[in-house]
């Protein structure tokens, strides 16, 4: 939970690095307050096709915080944070950029900062 809240407290910083824990454990809270948001929205009749009002709150404050840890992670990598368009390449895309998500960090300072595994939390 305190990966989630970093995150959400470098809400719109789109500068430095964020490390591959930080980056999956905030998707990984990102996913269970989505389905508590959905859940909600089905569970009070609001849901249209699945989706709500709740959820689409939700979704709409988190679309910066997503965006921004996304380009720190790529930022950690050694990428700059506009390959996050290469998603937009069928499959290959998609595979490219999980794949750059996933790696680990450039062990030693890069463009964008320190390593920020050497930086104690």
């Amino acid at each position: 939970m305190n990966w989630y809240l970093k995150v959400l407290k470098q809400y719109a910083d789109f500068k430095g690095r964020a490390r591959r824990k930080e980056y999956w454990m905030f998707t990984l809270f990102n996913i269970i307050f989505s389905g508590i948001a959905i859940s909600l929205d089905n569970a009070t009749g609001l849901a249209q096709m699945g989706v709500g009002p709740i959820y689409g709150l939700y979704a709409l404050a988190l679309l910066i915080p997503e965006l921004a840890v996304a380009v720190r992670r790529l930022h950690d990598v050694g990428k700059k944070g506009i390959m996050l368009l290469v998603v937009l390449i069928p499959v290959i895309g998609s595979l490219w950029l999980l794949f750059l998500l996933v790696k680990d960090s450039d062990p030693n300072e890069n463009a964008y900062g320190a390593n920020p595994k050497l930086i104690p939390v």
